[in-house]
């Protein structure tokens, strides 16, 4: 991992959005608390749609400072969002930053942890 309190790496948790700014701000809630249990200098919530900041504009923000950006989706699955959407806005992202490096890791279908929330989830209400 790259040192991001050096300038070089941040994060950005990327959410579909929404028009309630509740949901908006529990993502940006899940965005700090990955940093602190990360111990991650970077670490934001972008938008698809509905919420602010959109993801052209925290890479805006993100590059006077950094040259290597995570994406990290906040989708669970590889849907026409992320197959469609989330390419163009990076290959738009790129052409605007030419210098920026970015990577998408997978959304969150298939890791082990949504098995275990949804476990949680059900034992709740058992």
């Amino acid at each position: 991992m790259r040192d991001a309190a050096n300038g070089s790496t941040a994060y950005v948790v990327f959410a579909h959005g929404s028009s309630v700014e509740s949901a908006n701000d529990a993502v940006r809630v899940v965005a700090a608390e990955m940093a602190r249990r990360g111990g991650l200098e970077t670490v934001v919530a972008a938008f698809l749609e509905g919420g602010q900041p959109d993801l052209p504009g925290a890479m805006e923000a993100l590059s006077k400072n950094i040259s290597h950006v995570v994406v990290v989706p906040y989708f669970l699955t590889l849907g026409l969002h992320l197959q469609r959407d989330l390419p163009r806005l990076i290959d738009q992202v790129k052409s605007a930053h030419p210098g920026l490096t970015i990577e998408v890791t997978a959304p969150l279908d298939q890791h082990p942890a949504m098995v275990d929330a949804l476990l949680d989830r059900a034992r709740a209400a058992s």
